[in-house]
C-alpha cells in the first residue's frame, strides 16, 4: 500500500497530489489502495547538511555503531535528510544501511600533516605523500576528499598553509582525475590562493575569503560551506590560544569579527554557500536549522538560504529534488519556509525514503 500528500511543491510552486511508492515519488495516481497523511501545505525536498562528523562529538571520538545512529538521528529529526561527512576517523558507513538514517555521503578520513592538525582526528602525511593518500581516501570514500589545509604553525606563532603549493595543486588534480571532488578545511587568507588555483570544490569555513579570493573562486567554479555555528566558536578559541600565540589570536578574532560580511559577499558575488553545521567537533548534531538562522542573519535573503539547504544542496551533492521517480525524502511545513523562518523550526512531517518519521 503507498501514501497520498498533497501540497505546494517547492521550488516549482505548484500545488498537487502526489504518491510514495516503494520509497520514490510519483505524480500519477497509480491503481491500488493508498493512505493519506498531512504533510502541511508546502513541500521541500529534505535538507542538507553539508559539513558534519558522524563519529565525532565533543568529548572524543564515537566508534560505536549505535552512538553514530543517535547522531544521524539527531540529524534526521531536525530535518536534514542528506549528510556530507567531512572527514572521520572511524568507519560510518553502518549509518548507510540503515533505512531509518539521513543518507550519508562519506569523505573518508582527514588528510592532515604532523603536528599541524587536531591530533589523532586525520591521516597524517607529508608534503611527498599527499597525492598517495587522496588516492586512499578516494577509495575509502564516496566521491569526496578532505584536506585539512591550513592550521597554526606554531613556529610561526599563526595560521598558515599545511601543504606546499605545488602539493596542493598535485592532491586537487589527483583526486579530480579519479573522478572525486576535493573540500578543504581552511580558516585563513594564506592558503586560499592555492586551493582556488587548482580547482578546490569545496571551501570549508571560508573565513579568510577577501573580495580578490572571492572572485578567484567564482572563476574557479569552487563553493563555499560556511559553518558559521562554529566559526561562533572563534573568540573562545582565541582565549585558549592568546597567552602562548598572541598574533594567532588575534587572527582568529579578526576572523570572527569579519566572517558574516565575507560570507555575504560572496553570496553577492554569486559564489554558492551551503549549510553545514560542523557537527561533531565542538557541536552536537541536530543543528542544521540554527545554521539557516546564521546564514538569513548574515544577511543573505531567507529564500536563497532556503533554495541551498534543500533542493540546490541536493543537487550539488548529486541528488534530485522531488521530481517523479526521486527518493521520497521531504519535510512538510504549515506555511512557506522561504518567508516564515518559524516553519522551518516546526515542521509538519518528515519522510524519509518514503517512510514517515515524525
Amino acid at each position: 500500500m503507498g501514501l497520498h500528500l498533497r501540497g505546494v511543491f517547492l521550488p516549482d510552486e505548484t500545488e498537487r497530489d502526489a504518491w510514495i511508492l516503494d520509497g520514490r515519488l510519483t505524480f500519477d495516481r497509480p491503481s491500488g489502495e493508498h493512505d493519506t497523511i498531512s504533510v502541511g501545505r508546502w513541500i521541500t525536498p529534505g535538507l542538507v547538511d553539508a559539513h558534519c562528523h558522524i563519529g565525532l562529538a565533543p568529548a572524543g571520538h564515537v566508534p560505536d555503531p549505535g552512538a553514530m545512529a543517535e547522531q544521524a538521528l539527531l540529524d534526521r529529526d531536525s530535518g536534514a535528510l542528506l549528510l556530507r561527512d567531512a572527514g572521520s576517523p572511524v568507519d560510518n558507513r553502518g549509518v548507510q544501511q540503515r533505512a531509518d538514517l539521513p543518507r550519508l555521503i562519506r569523505a573518508g578520513r582527514h588528510i592532515a600533516r604532523p603536528k599541524r592538525y587536531i591530533r589523532e582526528l586525520g591521516v597524517e602525511v607529508e608534503p611527498d605523500q599527499l597525492v598517495a593518500e587522496v588516492e586512499r581516501q578516494v577509495a575509502a570514500g564516496d566521491g569526496w576528499v578532505k584536506i585539512a589545509a591550513d592550521w597554526i604553525d606554531r613556529s610561526v606563532g599563526d595560521l598558515a598553509p599545511t601543504f606546499p603549493d605545488d602539493a596542493v595543486a598535485a592532491a586537487i588534480g589527483r583526486a579530480h582525475e579519479l573522478g572525486a571532488r576535493v573540500a578543504a578545511h581552511v580558516f585563513g587568507e594564506e592558503a586560499l590562493p592555492a586551493l582556488i588555483a587548482a580547482g578546490v570544490d569545496s571551501i570549508e569555513h571560508g573565513t579568510g575569503l577577501t573580495d580578490d579570493l572571492i572572485a578567484a573562486a567564482k572563476e574557479a567554479g569552487s563553493v563555499v560551506v560556511p559553518t558559521l555555528i562554529n566559526i561562533d566558536n572563534f573568540p573562545q578559541i582565541a582565549l585558549g590560544g592568546s597567552a602562548k600565540f598572541p598574533a594567532y589570536a588575534a587572527h582568529m578574532r579578526a576572523l570572527f569579527a569579519t566572517s558574516r560580511e565575507r560570507i555575504r559577499s560572496a553570496w553577492e558575488a554569486g559564489v554558492p554557500i551551503y549549510t553545514g553545521t560542523d557537527s561533531g567537533g565542538s557541536l552536537p548534531h541536530g543543528l542544521i536549522r540554527s545554521e539557516i538562522l546564521a546564514l538569513v542573519g548574515a544577511g543573505i535573503p531567507q529564500p536563497d538560504v532556503i533554495a541551498q539547504a534543500s533542493w540546490r544542496g541536493r543537487e550539488w551533492l548529486g541528488l534530485p529534488g522531488l521530481i517523479e521517480g526521486a527518493p521520497a525524502d521531504l519535510v512538510g511545513y504549515d506555511t512557506d519556509p522561504r518567508v516564515d523562518l518559524s516553519a522551518m523550526m516546526s515542521p509538519r512531517r518528515i519522510v524519509l525514503r518514503g517512510a514517515v518519521v515524525q
